[in-house]
């Protein structure tokens, strides 16, 4: 992965041409966003409704949770399926694409949770070297 893009390159990341140049970075936006780590680990434990998760992450917006599960749809990686009832239900689970990424996403968070103190010190001591000079 080359990190070092042009400024066309950045500025264009979001579109088509930025997709082209770079795929996998965005398909590493996705699966790291703030709402797609959640919602990949939610539906690793089992497929949820829209309202479940959306009660189940808290704080997220309908708006952005929708674009999340569209995104991460698009991608492969969560399956979308809409039954026939009334009121209508519709779940969200995980494709076995989905699953894989959301077993690497776990452990990332798992580390981030065993790890955290030592992050924390880490922040400290850059905080104070900050300050003294």
């Amino acid at each position: 992965m080359d990190v070092s893009t042009s400024q066309a390159g950045r500025a264009g990341r979001w579109s088509a041409e930025g997709e082209a140049m770079c795929p996998y970075r965005l398909v590493l936006e996705h699966v790291t966003s703030r709402w797609g780590v959640l919602v990949l680990i939610l539906l690793l434990e089992r497929s949820h409704r829209f309202s479940e998760l959306r009660r189940a992450i808290g704080r997220v917006s309908e708006k952005m949770l929708t674009q999340t599960l569209q995104t991460l749809e698009r991608d492969g990686m969560v399956h979308r399926e809409a039954r026939p009832v009334i009121p209508p239900r519709v779940d969200y689970s995980l494709t076995d694409l989905g699953r894989e990424a959301a077993e690497q996403v776990r452990d990332l968070a798992a580390w981030t949770e065993r790890r955290m103190a030592a992050v924390q010190e880490a922040r400290e001591g850059y905080d104070a070297a900050r300050a003294g000079s």
